[in-house]
């Protein structure tokens, strides 16, 4: 793969903490819900942004997608030359590891781009230039085929990979919010707050959205008490069909069953997003 023409990296240097399974949640979630865009594409190139001190999870993504998607290549990008230097030993066919930020130094438009634990350390007023600058590297929608494009995966997690939530934009911008976690490690699905992405965890106050829903959720999961003694999947499972009554939920019971559920963005979107949609993302 030719990188693109040189500039400087767009973005900062971030702790760069990883560990080999972080993100195995995630990249199954991509798997299941992006498989059919990647096998599709005439170059399903997808990208590991800001993989972080190791390269364990390009190399995992790499194996996870193409369990879906055969075809699948990963970029690996990092903007601090170091560890990008540290990775090249690990490349093969289908992967390398390049210098650069938000503006992707790959050529072409990738099909997926995951960001996870990237925002973190960022202002909440920087996330939409970056989701900006990254949807508009995506490979774009084509109603012929049926594609809607490139999906672009941000969120954040632990240290562990037991607690993720993640956003899911194309090309036209957000479109989903998953909440994923360990179940056996849950007291209840408010502890998942912490993991929130940077556009909503500074939103988590009564009266927006996300708030509201972690609320609700948290009052379903207390009134399927008596589903534990069948084992905490059955007793998130009855949580999420009791929120589909009032949140948009889009999944189904095969993804709660792996302790997910995903829902519309616009559902836990900021209060004014809809006002402000337009110029909040220069779509």
């Amino acid at each position: 793969m030719t990188p693109r023409p040189a500039s400087a990296p767009v973005g900062t240097v971030t702790r760069g903490t990883t560990n080999p399974n972080r993100l195995r949640r995630m990249d199954r979630w991509i798997a299941a819900a992006h498989g059919a865009e990647l096998r599709r594409a005439t170059d399903p190139l997808a990208v590991d942004l800001g993989y972080g001190a190791a390269p364990w999870t390009a190399l995992e993504l790499l194996h996870r997608l193409r369990t879906a998607a055969p075809r699948t290549r990963v970029a690996g990008v990092e903007i601090d030359p170091a560890r990008v230097a540290s990775a090249r030993p690990y490349e093969r066919e289908g992967l390398v590891f390049l210098r650069g930020g938000f503006e992707i130094p790959v050529p072409g438009s990738p099909v997926l781009v995951r960001a996870a634990n990237v925002l973190r350390q960022y202002d909440e007023g920087e996330v939409a230039g970056v989701w900006r600058l990254l949807c508009a590297r995506l490979a774009p929608a084509d109603p012929a085929t049926g594609s809607r494009g490139g999906l672009l995966v941000e969120g954040t997690c632990d240290e562990v990979g037991r607690r993720h939530v993640w956003v899911a934009l194309g090309p036209e911008g957000p479109r989903t919010v998953t909440f994923a976690t360990r179940l056996g490690s849950l007291e209840r699905p408010s502890d998942l707050a912490e993991r929130l992405p940077k556009a909503l965890i500074h939103r988590n106050v009564p009266g927006e959205p996300v708030h509201a829903f972690l609320r609700d959720f948290d009052r379903a999961w207390a009134a399927a008490a008596p589903y534990a003694s069948y084992g905490a999947r059955q007793r998130w499972i009855r949580t999420v069909r009791a929120l589909t009554a009032d949140w948009p939920v889009t999944d189904g019971p095969a993804r709660w069953r792996q302790g997910e559920v995903t829902v519309r963005w616009e559902a836990l979107a900021p209060l004014g997003w809809r006002d402000h949609r337009r110029s909040y993302l220069h779509l």
